[in-house]
């Protein structure tokens, strides 16, 4: 029976063929050349067949099953048709057709149709690895979905997939056209194995950089990173194979080849971002001219500040009984214990952070005194931020020291600052209406 509806087949290609050959020739042509046109004539006519199957077929595909998948609670069908996975399965229904039509236009030509059989092979290959393709998209989108996945380097992943599916159909299409066996293809890369390490040494060293960076959980999609070498500072946006985009503050992008994250240093603010706190480290640096002693009228001047009072009566306290127990000489200020209006700046600076509720609680929190300089004593704040947004972490601070900076007035302290020109013009004032006094006189 089977081989029955092979013959028919057969007899209706020839009808057919020889039909449209009688057609032709009675132009005048001679046979080879008729055969010549017949074929040209027939392939034309089979493309735009093929171009309308294949618009119907897709068409058809779509509806019957975009209803179905609206109706389905499944993202991941959603997902196939993002992709065009519906689509790409759409194309194999030309193709088979052309298989069975293939063999009418070029029966004149047996050449040509064996060469047209291998094209066919080679679109049903291409076909069904960008279907492969397609679907291992449709996957990358599904984990990307799911919290576990969503800082994991799928693109990286996908992208070795890619390679993996073209070196398959590669070394499928080399054995379709040269009719022989896939490994004597893959032997044959063996002598050029160097050749192709060196090609392909970026994308080597980025496929272990991948595997690694995974492994070690040391960078992730959304980690703020600093890499300075490559201007790098910003939000992790995609790691893929050969590189990892990251959009710096400033909205421009900085790329970064993959590898370097393993052989180069950077940083990544991961921790801060989890801890919930944001590091301030800076200094308030203190003119060495204006640091005293504070005498007892100054001192209850100072109980007048709130936060300050308690800090001052049990400091108070603990003085006089050491003086007192050493027997110290109090008739010359420098003899035994005393308060300066420096350490009672400090003292109030960490008393105004501890109440602060911008300040985080449990992590460490000081004020201490650095080492003078040139530019006169750093009182250094240390302390974090319980708000790890960068613009509220900016405003918190500069509230702190706006406040820290008109307090200074209050202790008798100066910050220190280089003279400006108002400086010295002031100074080349005073000393003229100094002269222009004596002048007078």
């Amino acid at each position: 029976m089977q081989s029955t509806a092979t013959e028919l087949f057969k007899d209706s290609q020839s009808y057919i063929y020889n039909w449209t050959f009688q057609w032709i020739k009675q132009l005048g042509l001679d046979n080879q050349g008729s055969h010549f046109v017949n074929s040209i004539l027939l392939l034309l006519l089979v493309i735009l067949f093929l171009i309308i199957i294949d618009y119907f077929t897709k068409r058809t595909l779509l509806l019957l099953t975009i209803k179905a998948i609206r109706r389905s609670t499944n993202r991941f069908d959603d997902l196939l048709i993002r992709n065009k996975t519906l689509k790409l399965i759409a194309h194999f229904v030309p193709i088979l057709v052309a298989q069975y039509i293939m063999p009418i236009i070029f029966m004149g030509f047996p050449t040509w149709k064996e060469n047209s059989n291998k094209v066919l092979d080679i679109a049903t290959t291409v076909v069904s690895l960008l279907i492969i393709h397609s679907l291992l998209k449709s996957l990358r989108d599904m984990l990307r979905m799911k919290k576990s996945f969503a800082d994991k380097p799928l693109e990286s992943y996908l992208q070795v997939c890619q390679i993996i599916l073209l070196f398959i159909g590669g070394t499928i299409c080399f054995s379709i056209l040269t009719g022989k066996s896939p490994w004597s293809f893959l032997l044959s890369l063996g002598a050029a194995s160097a050749i192709l390490m060196l090609v392909f040494k970026d994308t080597i060293l980025g496929f272990v950089a991948s595997i690694q960076v995974s492994a070690n959980d040391s960078i992730r999609v959304g980690d703020w990173i600093e890499m300075p070498k490559y201007g790098a500072d910003g939000t992790v946006k995609e790691i893929n194979l050969n590189n990892v985009k990251v959009q710096n503050f400033d909205k421009t992008i900085t790329t970064i080849p993959t590898h370097t994250l393993l052989s180069d240093s950077f940083k990544n603010y991961r921790g801060m971002q989890q801890s919930g706190g944001r590091r301030l480290k800076r200094a308030i640096n203190i003119k060495i001219s204006t640091i005293r002693f504070l005498e007892n009228e100054e001192i209850e001047r100072l109980k007048n500040i709130q936060i300050l009072r308690p800090y001052i009566e049990e400091r108070a306290k603990t003085i006089d009984q050491f003086n007192t127990e050493q027997q110290i000489d109090q008739s010359s200020p420098i003899n035994g214990r005393k308060m300066t209006n420096l350490g009672m700046f400090r003292a109030y600076t960490l008393t105004y952070l501890r109440q602060n509720p911008n300040i985080h609680k449990t992590m460490p929190l000081m004020v201490r005194q650095l080492a003078s300089t040139e530019h006169g004593v750093p009182v250094e704040l240390y302390f974090f931020v319980n708000d790890i947004r960068w613009e509220y972490y900016e405003g918190i601070v500069s509230d702190v020291f706006d406040h820290l900076f008109a307090a200074t007035k209050y202790f008798d302290l100066e910050i220190f600052e280089n003279p400006a020109s108002d400086d010295f013009r002031q100074v080349i004032r005073q000393q003229n209406l100094h002269d222009f006094a004596d002048q007078q006189r």
